[in-house]
């Protein structure tokens, strides 16, 4: 989520001014140091009040932030609760729907199974029947022929017929064929030759009874053949209409599958659409916790702030009175000693080491074509610790080194994956147009692909786990480096109030104009009412340091016991002002250290709060990387559950093929063209992070 830019905070901390150089420099150029100091002050009290005005402006932009802040993620959590339920409702709409298609595709295959077998039947007994007239068919034009030929020979007078084959077939056809036993009589007895030759009303008999049964026989083939045109007919309407209902069917139940895979990418993606709203709806409002109690916490510190640089404004006024007077004056003549050297100057060759090796994990970039890279900010965040160990960074330099290795090698795997892929499918679409052979190919790709895609599910799965640790690790680091800062802050706090208040206590003792009376405390309301009824208000007994009422605000051990008490005391009025020189000059060395402490904590909350920016980027592409995994693996289940249903038809098989080779694009494309520049961001970032390791295997560890 982004905020207004005119609210950003920008913490501007200008270094304290070197009191005790220009002091040097006075006294070396024979000045009045104190008209040095008075000068030194008015400027304090300038450079305070325009402080003063710097940090109102500031203050109001962080209100403003604060409002922004908190507006847009109230809006954000209401966005969200609102789009949970339409989320809730469109998955249970794509889940039914989803389910009401499937049942439809079962009774579709069960309505198209019972057509396939409605025309096997048909086609069985169509074979069947057709068997039949053929035979009938060939039957009846034999004995037809059979008579016409002896119908023939009788009329012609032949009386040697009756020896010939024809009138045996003749005698078998009469015999078994269905007619009036006189008939068959007459007939069975012209065929014996029982008859006188040349009788030729006995013949013309014979020939009135043939030539009836050849008009019934053609008759009957008339009527048989009538009927199996008719039957013929009545099959190719039936095999029709059941060729028709199948395909209307296989064409639903391709629809429905495709709908239905859909449906079930579509819950797929709102189920994952879901969990990332609920998460962050969760960190919003987690992190608009933090903001109200961040910016309620900054409020009061605020408050606190104003009160505190008004009483230094008039605690600068008053030491310029006192140091204005004449007599002040000549006791500082008397008794200004000559600077000496801070006690807390520390310089580190391990710092300058740090800082180099920063410089150069900075300076490389943390986003390009292959993504967030975390991985620096983590390094970068190790750098910025207190008690950073060089070895743990080496190892984080060497491990990242060895993912750059690793990815190289993915990326050559890959391609070669890629190259090896797309030759075979191009071997393989050629061969299928030539002649399309068996689906058992696509169905074990897809298998494939879909334990690819599970296995890239599981792998971005661990990565985020590990993301989760690695940004886990890292806040507690930061919170460890938060609370060290904290307690640096209370014990140098702490330490330049003790200056003061020995530096104050001394001050009344050996010159009470500069000495600072202690606020009296402030009643509440029961010890006020007390008083007024004329009671007395018990006062709580002296704490903190040496009883100054001075403590610092960390977990500390008990503080060591008083030391024993000493005789009478001397007065040293020359040694005490030397006293209080250094303890101006430990004073400012306090005020540096504080600075130094307040810029590396900015430093150190920016480069982790980049990190949080970068590992949520990064979390939030293997999110969408696992969401496109999963929407592919029910793509996949899809394709084997059409690749089952159309595995006898080869255009499918095609088209399939085809669609393999377009993903295989999709997935190999993109890598292809960018291998080059994916390779030498690699190399270059390998040979940074060995110039790191470098800078830092030279540090002293001694």
């Amino acid at each position: 989520m982004g905020f207004a830019p005119n609210c950003l905070i920008i913490l501007a901390l200008a270094p304290a001014t070197s009191l005790a150089t220009e002091q040097r420099e006075a006294t070396s150029a024979g000045a009045n140091p104190i008209r040095r100091v008075v000068s030194m002050l008015e400027r304090m009290q300038e450079k305070v009040t325009e402080e003063g005005e710097q940090e109102a402006e500031l203050h109001e932009k962080f209100l403003c932030w604060c409002k922004n802040s908190a507006d847009e993620l109230h809006a954000s959590i209401s966005a969200a609760d609102a789009k949970g339920p339409q989320m809730g409702s469109r998955l249970g709409d794509a889940e039914s729907e989803g389910a009401k298609l499937t049942a439809e595709v079962e009774q579709h295959r069960a309505d198209r199974d019972a057509a396939k077998t409605t025309m096997a039947e048909a086609t069985a007994l169509r074979e069947k029947d057709a068997a039949a007239f053929a035979a009938a068919k060939a039957e009846l034009n034999t004995n037809i022929d059979t008579v016409t030929k002896a119908i023939a020979a009788i009329a012609k007078g032949s009386g040697s017929f009756v020896q010939t084959d024809a009138a045996q077939a003749l005698r078998k056809f009469v015999t078994v064929r269905e007619m009036a036993d006189n008939d068959r009589q007459d007939v069975l007895a012209f065929l014996s030759g029982s008859q006188t030759a040349g009788y030729a009303p006995e013949s013309g008999e014979v020939s009135g009874i043939l030539k009836q049964l050849s008009d019934d026989m053609k008759g009957e083939l008339a009527a048989a053949t009538e009927k199996e045109e008719a039957a013929i007919k009545t099959y190719g309407e039936l095999m029709a209409a059941q060729k028709k209902e199948v395909a209307a069917l296989t064409a639903s139940i391709e629809d429905k599958l495709e709908r239905a895979g859909k449906l079930g990418v579509q819950a797929v993606t709102v189920k994952a659409e879901m969990a990332n709203t609920r998460d962050s709806h969760e960190e919003e409002e987690k992190f608009l916790a933090n903001v109200e109690q961040s910016c309620a916490q900054r409020q009061a510190e605020w408050q606190q702030r104003k009160q505190i640089r008004a009483e230094e404004l008039h605690a600068i006024a008053e030491t310029i009175k006192v140091l204005n007077d004449d007599e002040a004056l000549e006791l500082f003549k008397k008794t200004l000693p000559s600077p000496d050297v801070s006690f807390l100057q520390v310089t580190s060759k391990t710092a300058a080491l740090k800082a180099q090796a920063l410089r150069v994990i900075q300076a490389l970039p943390r986003h390009d074509q292959r993504g967030a890279r975390p991985e620096l900010d983590f390094i970068a965040v190790a750098l910025q610790g207190k008690k950073v160990s060089f070895d743990k960074v080496i190892g984080m330099i060497d491990a990242m080194a060895a993912t750059l290795k690793q990815e190289q090698a993915d990326d050559d795997q890959k391609k070669e994956y890629c190259n090896a892929k797309f030759a075979e499918k191009a071997d393989q679409q050629k061969a299928q147009e030539s002649k399309i052979g068996s689906l058992d190919t696509a169905i074990a790709e897809a298998q494939e692909g879909l334990e690819t895609a599970n296995a890239d599910i599981k792998a971005l799965e661990g990565g985020i786990k590990a993301l989760d640790k690695d940004t886990a690790e890292a806040a507690g680091q930061r919170k460890k480096e938060n609370h060290d800062f904290t307690e640096v802050m209370a014990a140098d706090a702490a330490a330049k109030r003790l200056l003061e208040f020995a530096k104050n206590r001394l001050n009344q003792f050996y010159n009470a104009a500069l000495h600072k009376e202690k606020a009296p405390r402030v009643l509440t309301e029961e010890e006020r009412i007390t008083v007024n009824f004329g009671g007395n208000v018990p006062t709580a007994a002296p704490g903190g340091i040496a009883n100054t009422g001075i403590a610092v605000f960390a977990q500390r051990g008990a503080p060591p016991p008083p030391p024993a008490a000493l005789g009478a005391y001397a007065k040293k009025g020359e040694e005490n002002n030397g006293v209080l020189a250094m303890i101006d000059l430990l004073i400012k060395d306090l005020d540096k250290e504080m600075t130094e402490a307040k810029v590396e904590e900015e430093q150190a909350q920016k480069d982790y709060e980049l990190l949080m920016r970068d590992s949520a980027e990064k979390r939030k592409q293997d999110a969408n990387s696992i969401t496109e995994r999963h929407a592919a693996a029910a793509a996949l289940e899809s394709d084997l559950a059409e690749y089952a249903d159309s595995k006898a038809s080869s255009a499918q098989a095609l088209a399939e093929t085809m669609k393999y080779v377009t993903a295989l694009h999709a997935e190999c494309d993109w890598l292809l063209q960018n291998m080059d520049a994916r390779k030498q961001a690699r190399t270059t970032e390998g040979e940074q992070l060995q110039e790191a390791k470098a800078v830092l295997s030279g540090a002293d560890f001694s």
